[in-house]
């Protein structure tokens, strides 16, 4: 069932558009198993509590979509490849709360200076080209108290597992099959230089898939002074 208010809404991408059939095949195989995995349960806890209106970073399928409390009254997903997007906005139809998909990035929203409750970034700050930048339109389009809810996976602490996400990170063939991504990131250390200060976070190690081995991640809350 189409969800009340939903708009269905094919804009022109402001610079580029994101155009890589074979990782979006792989992404959708994916997310599907690390689901199965726990990845979905991660993902409805990172959620509780939301309400009102929300913008998400990297939206990929709308996954998130039929997650969100009905206490939001707006979700404005971004996504900037164009496989993905279309998967999203056909989500967006069955969503239980209103969701607008929109062909933008993360670096450059297209939403009003302090007008959002809560901003997203569920597993996308690994791949977005410069964590500074997301981060801090996350900060400009967040109210005064805003939440920034985040669920990513994170560099490791121990060794080998360092060593072997840093020889990931600087390879090209990882980031070229991962949809840009570079596990090697201190995401959460961004999060704090951006600005936001950290109200909850749980650091736990996860593995979406019997091929790859278990990594940190975390989960929680940081919110705009």
């Amino acid at each position: 069932m189409r969800a009340a208010g939903c708009r269905e809404l094919v804009n022109a991408c402001p610079r580029r558009e994101l155009d890589n059939p074979r990782f979006a095949r792989l992404y959708r195989r994916s997310r599907k198993t690390a689901d199965r995995r726990g990845e979905a349960e991660h993902r409805r806890r990172v959620l509780v509590g939301l309400s009102g209106r929300v913008v998400e970073l990297g939206a990929g399928d709308g996954a998130n979509f039929s997650l969100y409390p009905r206490a939001v009254t707006e979700v404005i997903a971004v996504e900037p490849e164009r496989h993905l997007r279309a998967d999203a906005q056909r989500a967006a139809h069955e969503a239980s709360v209103p969701v607008t998909v929109l062909c933008e990035f993360a670096e450059s929203l297209p939403v009003e200076d302090g007008s959002v409750d809560a901003v997203l970034a569920s597993l996308v700050l690994c791949t977005v080209p410069d964590v500074e930048a997301a981060l801090a339109e996350a900060r400009r389009v967040l109210s005064p108290g805003g939440e920034l809810r985040f669920y990513e996976h994170v560099h490791a602490t121990d060794q080998p597992l360092r060593a072997l996400l840093e020889v990931a990170d600087r390879s090209t063939l990882w980031p070229r099959l991962a949809g840009g991504c570079h596990p090697a990131r201190d995401t959460e250390q961004a999060i704090r230089d951006a600005g936001f200060a950290v109200e909850r976070r749980e650091r736990f190690n996860f593995s979406p898939s019997a091929l790859l081995p278990p990594v940190p991640h975390i989960l929680g809350v940081a919110r705009r002074p």
